[in-house]
This record gives structure tokens, sequence and C-alpha cells, in this order.
């Protein structure tokens, strides 16, 4: 078959790497300049690897993503990072049974309380059932009003804002399902592993094109795709097409999709991505934490991520990259600030961390996502997009149907390859 995909993140390209070697003729159309999706990342002058725009790293139970990284040879780092919080102005380390109960703010009882509910998420195969209930309700009253408020509130609403009390509880089961104390990094960084991955594809027949923007999509016996190149416009049909970029983009490139599947996918929320990026000459965080979740509902970061707390900063020129990251909705004002104007906004919090770290500043970036974060509210299968569309063979993977797990590039891997199987089966 002659099968279209748009997007070269992790989805469409594991995809079509599936689609060639099942002997089919695969085009992937990408509107940017290099492959990766949401995971792109970009390499300064003096850095052996490449650093992602929004941080990303792979939990060791990611199958998927550790499995392709195998099939292609590409060495892969695991290390065990530290993981803590931020309360009351202060660190504490939160990563295992030991750090929690040395935790001073929380009574004996509310760990105990606590830790058996986190237990009994890790081990319960079942989220079905859990969807039937916000996380905050459950949380609240289960490990205890007090509780919910020290630990888990904060870094609910810091995350979906005012969405905070309808997320649902399948989606807090599958973060602290799929969590693990040792964390993996592709060698190089997740551009360099994407490029390989392209490489890869075009080795076995497929085509990978960049710099290739569609404009429209229309299907009758076959899919006609409608794209513009370097100025260069054409017209392309194929037998098949995956598009795997956002919803909101994939209505606007096919506006002969009824109008009732239309208001299911515009009544599908989601939250931009927002990363202040800084390098350091010195530490940022000198207890040597990795990630840093905030239980603080006056920051105004979501979560600061200290990147050579994980890997090693020789990768980096001897960088200390420190990242600090916003979810917001993609309207927020925030999204029309520059670099300069974001760390002012942060650097009163950022003080409060580390008094001198502007003293150690080389250069700071901002980049921005207007989609990265799928609103999962309670009975979210009920309305979850299927893999078919009401296009004739035109197919829908993304990340808003990637649950109940969080979106990843694990799973943006698990899904383009479940769904090569789905268009051949079709």
């Amino acid at each position: 078959m002659n099968i279209g995909i748009i997007g070269a993140g992790f989805t469409g390209l594991a995809t079509a790497l599936s689609l060639v070697r099942r002997g089919h003729n695969v085009v992937v159309l990408e509107k940017e300049s290099y492959p990766g999706g949401l995971a792109v990342g970009f390499q300064e002058k003096g850095w052996e690897w490449s650093l992602e725009k929004h941080y990303h790293h792979w939990f060791t139970n990611d199958t998927s993503a550790l499995g392709l990284a195998g099939k292609l040879n590409w060495e892969v780092v695991i290390k065990r990072p530290k993981t803590s919080i931020f309360f009351q102005d202060s660190l504490y380390q939160f990563d295992s049974v030991s750090s929690v109960l040395w935790f001073p703010k929380l009574s004996p009882v509310e760990k105990i309380r606590m830790g058996f509910v986190l237990g009994l998420l890790k081990f319960n195969p079942f989220w079905k059932p859990l969807e039937a209930y916000s996380t905050s309700q459950v949380l609240a009253k289960a490990m205890g009003q007090s509780c919910f408020d020290t630990i888990w509130n904060p870094q609910l609403v810091l995350k979906f804002g005012d969405y905070a009390a309808q997320i649902s509880l399948a989606w807090f089961w599958a973060r602290i399902k799929k969590r693990t104390q040792h964390l993996a990094y592709p060698k190089g960084g997740f551009l360099m592993f994407a490029q390989e991955l392209t490489n890869q594809i075009r080795k076995e027949g497929g085509k990978v094109l960049f710099d290739t923007t569609v404009l429209n999509i229309s299907s009758e016996n076959a899919v006609s795709v409608e794209m513009q190149s370097k100025k260069i416009h054409t017209q392309r049909s194929f037998e098949k097409l995956l598009v795997t970029v956002p919803s909101a983009l994939f209505l606007q490139i096919a506006p002969q999709l009824p109008s009732e599947y239309q208001k299911k996918l515009k009544d599908l929320r989601g939250l931009g991505s927002i990363n202040l990026i800084l390098r350091l000459k010195k530490q940022f965080m000198r207890d040597k934490t990795y990630w840093l979740s905030i239980c603080d509902l006056n920051s105004p970061a979501t979560a600061i991520v200290e990147h050579t707390n994980f890997m090693d900063k020789a990768h980096y020129n001897n960088e200390h990259i420190v990242y600090v990251g916003k979810y917001l909705d993609p309207c927020h004002p925030f999204f029309l600030k520059s670099a300069d104007e974001l760390l002012d906004l942060y650097d009163p919090f950022l003080k409060k961390i580390n008094k001198d770290y502007r003293k150690n500043i080389i250069n700071y970036h901002v980049f921005k996502s207007p989609f990265a974060q799928p609103v999962i509210p309670k009975y979210y299968s009920r309305i979850l997009p299927p893999f078919k569309t009401p296009l004739r063979h035109v197919f829908l993977s993304n990340i808003q149907q990637i649950y109940p797990w969080d979106r990843g590039t694990n799973y943006a891997i698990q899904e383009g390859e479940k769904a090569a199987e789905l268009i051949c089966a079709s």
C-alpha cells in the first residue's frame, strides 16, 4: 500500500518504520525541519549532545521505547536521579519510603494513609473503575485533607489550573503505576534518537519529507493531501493516511469532517507548555535534585528540572541545564512573553532555591508548545477519539488517545506500532 503519515513525532516515525518493514510504501510529511514532535531538541555550540526543548525521560518499564532503542542498537543511559518536593521554601527528598518517612510536615498517621493509598494504586491492575472518580475527591478523603493540601493539591492546581478538580483518578493511577526510581535517557538526546529513527526509515525505503506543511485533506476513493514545501504547492494521493498531529490542527486541515465529529474533538481540552531553559556555570539545586515538584500554590512554575543532575554536564560543555516548566491554557498571556519577561517573573521564586543563580547565567531560552498535556476528566473513555475517522481511509493517532496512560514518547511509540497493525488490517 501507498501510505501517508502526517507528523514526524515518535508516533509517526514508529508507524513508518513498522510499515516499511511490512513492505509498504510510506511517506512522512513534517512541517518542521527536524523530527521528534514534542520531544524535539536543539544543540548549542560546544555541546556533544542535543537537549530537548521540553524535558523528557523514560521509565525503566517503558518497554516500547526501550524496545525500539534496542532494534536500532541505540545506547540508553539508566540512572537513579533524586526527586524532591518544594514546600514552605525548602527542598525535601521525596522518592522513597525512607525519604517520605523523614518528611517532617506530615504526621505519622498521614504518612501511613498516603503510603497505603499509593500502594493500592501501584499494585492495582484495574484502571477502568477509577475513571468514575476525581483525583481530588479521592485523595482528600483517603489520605486526609491536610495531606492532600500539603502534597497533592498544589501539584494538581499548578499542572491543570482550573481543571484540577475535574481530573480523573484513572489519570493519577497511571502516573503512580508507571513510575520507577531509575530513569532512562537515549544517548545523545531525543533529537539524535529521532534522527537515527528517520535515517533507518529512509534506509529501508521510506520517505520523510521535512519543511512540508499539509494544507488540506480530502477523501473519496483515495486520500488526497494538498501540501506546500519550500514554496512549491503540490497534491499527492495515498491509499491510507495516518494523522498524528493534535486534534485542533487536524480540524483545520480536514474541513470535510462532519460537524458532529468536529464538535467531539473541539470539546476535548488540553494545556500548552512553556519551558524556560537556564544555562548556568554552577549547579542550581546543590542537593543534586533532578526533578523538583512544587507544593506551593503561589509558585509561578509547575516544576523545576535540573537535567544535568541526571545526565552528565560534560555532554553540554560542562554547563548546568535547568528547565523551569509551566503548563497553561494556550490562550494565557504568558505565551506572549519573551524569555526576559518570563525570567523576571520567575526570578523571586527561583531565588528561594538558589539566591545566587543569576550570577551564573550563561544564557537562557524559552520554548513554547500550544498543546502538550491533555486534560483527562472523569469517564474520559467515553469521549476518547477513535482510531478511525469519518473520512474514508483516514486515521487519527495523537496525544489525546494515549489513555489511561499519560503523554510520553514511550506511548507515542506504542501507539505508532499499534497504528501500523490497524492500518494493515483495515
